[in-house]
């Protein structure tokens, strides 16, 4: 007779070190000069260049994707999320202005089922090459009990760094500077508790195209811009939206007079709430409503940002403006 075993208790070593091998090229592709390999090593290394920074920062993050996964396991799409993964970490540094340098996941999972966690993983290295960050190393935890068998869930964490005196932290903010939203992709990867609430699981499966479209990275966009203009804020706006994550950098006594109508709002957003007969100021405070990131900016720099964008392509939208207001953080006018 023989005894238990880790496999039989339901943790399957070799699964998941063959899944480790499969992935090892894809990884590679997010590498660099700085990281250094080194096999026996228990942490990952990364060897900064200090000759190229003054007063360096190093600027951390660390997210997950959400319920937005539940819809992926309804319609059996995964190789998208993992770019969600990345997306909420690096653009939330990328607030402070700083430069992604690399990325960590770790993958829960009840068993690990090699050919959907690689499909995972497709998504996390191509949102690394995205971010231009190096995938430097993470963990996947097969833990039956806790997760069923054909459950999984995604945290990420990533470091940036930035020059001290060049730290975005909405200080400067002042009235009259001009207020620019950059389109989203979608919903992102916030709001979904909400939306699958309101959608069917046949409308989820019929709209998975669009609800799973990955949240955007703004990494490409925006540090082109920060290294020419002197932008005061930005915000990624996510849970909380508009009434929280946007209001999160003006200082005391300050506030956003946004512009209705002034963008685009994808028809996703208006079925959601026609559906759920949900009231303005709730889907304001839940969805991204088709602006993913923020930026403000002086207004005697706004004609110089727009030009700028327009010359590289980048789609974006005037919105609103900074006020002097006591009593409120945000206005629609």
């Amino acid at each position: 007779m023989s005894g238990l075993t880790y496999k039989t208790s339901g943790v399957d070593i070799s699964a998941a070190n063959r899944f480790v091998k499969a992935i090892r090229k894809d990884i590679a592709g997010t590498l660099n000069s700085s990281v250094l390999r080194d096999r026996g090593a228990f942490g990952s290394l990364f060897a900064l260049d200090w000759k190229k920074y003054r007063n360096p920062v190093l600027v951390s993050s660390t997210d997950g994707v959400g319920t937005k996964l539940l819809v992926a396991k309804t319609v059996g799409k995964h190789d998208t999320v993992g770019i969600d993964l990345v997306a909420m970490n690096v653009n939330d540094i990328l607030c402070t202005g700083a430069r992604p340098l690399f990325f960590l996941d770790y993958i829960a999972c009840g068993r690990v089922q090699g050919k959907l966690l690689r499909s995972v993983m497709k998504g996390i290295t191509a949102g690394c090459k995205l971010a231009g960050c190096a995938l430097v190393g993470g963990e996947t935890a097969e833990m039956p009990g806790l997760y069923a068998p054909d459950e999984y869930d995604l945290a990420g964490f990533a470091v940036g760094i930035v020059e001290k005196d060049r730290i975005i932290s909405g200080a400067r903010i002042r009235p009259g500077d001009q207020l620019i939203g950059l389109p989203s992709s979608g919903l992102h990867s916030n709001g979904f508790s909400l939306a699958r609430k309101v959608l069917s699981a046949a409308e989820q499966k019929r709209m998975a195209p669009g609800l799973l479209r990955p949240t955007r990275i703004y990494v490409r966009e925006v540090l082109p811009l920060i290294e020419r203009f002197p932008v005061k804020g930005i915000a990624h706006i996510t849970g909380g939206a508009f009434y929280e994550k946007l209001t999160k950098v003006l200082p005391a006594g300050h506030c956003f007079a946004v512009k209705k109508g002034s963008w685009p709002v994808p028809k996703i957003f208006h079925i959601i709430q026609k559906k759920g007969r949900i009231n303005e100021r709730e889907m304001f405070r839940t969805f991204n409503m088709g602006i993913g990131l923020a930026l403000v900016v002086a207004r005697k720099e706004i004609s110089g940002v727009r030009a700028f964008f327009r010359r590289r392509g980048v789609r974006h939208y005037l919105v609103g403006e900074v006020i002097r207001d006591r009593r409120h953080k945000l206005i629609f006018v």
